[in-house]
């Protein structure tokens, strides 16, 4: 098995470049990815595609952003950059997630980045003013498990809505499922069906954008749990915009 594992990744990091989504990189956002107080980080920024995602966001200086559930809080420190001091970056963990936030919360605390802000909020989505992003990787499918299911996934899209701007975006990144699976795989692979995403968040009132290739794997078959050695850091993963209507 373990042979196995190891000929799979070697396979997936020999793969093709992934598709990239025609985007511009903005100034903004190669100065935030240059930044040298990332240097802990910055490694991770060619297999993340963090320019190319970014940029596909829309992401600008004077922009507020919603980092939901941001880990390590590695994209709340580009989007710090990207927005700059007259925006402002929410990094919130919900509270199915408190066991993560008692080391994430401090630990983006720690950083004493001026326009970030770092908390455990038990409404999911607590913002003083209305936001022109939310921005949520590789969490959305454990909205559903723990017996929240459809309820849980339509109660957090509800709340995005409500947190955005008119004309506010709305970016889901999450590992790829069979196609066909819908939340079947949430809480074993930790993968979900891209197209359930789609029909969720259409339902909640967002209109469709586009997607970005930037995460695609083709290597990936979509069949092993995402923290497996031979796949972890190269699942195949697909990156959805969606927009709050004007009116």
């Amino acid at each position: 098995m373990r042979m196995r594992s190891w000929m799979m990744m070697a396979a997936i990091v020999a793969s093709p470049a992934a598709v990239v989504a025609k985007v511009t990189i903005s100034p903004a956002i190669t100065t935030a990815l240059a930044d040298p107080a990332r240097a802990d980080q910055a490694k991770d920024d060619e297999r993340r595609h963090a320019a190319e995602v970014i940029a596909f966001s829309g992401a600008k200086p004077g922009w507020q952003v919603v980092d939901f559930f941001p880990g390590s809080g590695y994209w709340s420190r580009i989007f710090a950059g990207v927005v700059g001091p007259s925006g402002h970056v929410y990094g919130i963990w919900p509270s199915m997630a408190a066991k993560y936030a008692e080391k994430g919360v401090p630990g983006l605390q720690a950083r004493n980045l001026s326009n970030v802000s770092a908390s455990l909020d038990a409404e999911a989505i607590t913002v003083p003013q209305p936001v022109d992003l939310v921005w949520t990787v590789q969490n959305y499918h454990d909205i559903a498990n723990d017996g929240r299911g459809e309820a849980g996934i339509a109660a957090f899209n509800a709340q995005v809505f409500k947190a955005l701007k008119p004309g506010g975006t709305f970016i889901v990144i999450d590992h790829v499922a069979p196609a066909g699976s819908g939340l079947t795989d949430t809480d074993t692979l930790h993968r979900i069906d891209p197209a359930i995403v789609k029909k969720q968040v259409l339902a909640a009132g967002f209109q469709w954008v586009g997607e970005s290739k930037a995460l695609a794997n083709p290597k990936d078959d979509h069949n092993l749990k995402v923290f497996d050695p031979a796949i972890r850091g190269f699942t195949d993963q697909f990156v959805y915009k969606f927009r709050k209507p004007l009116k």
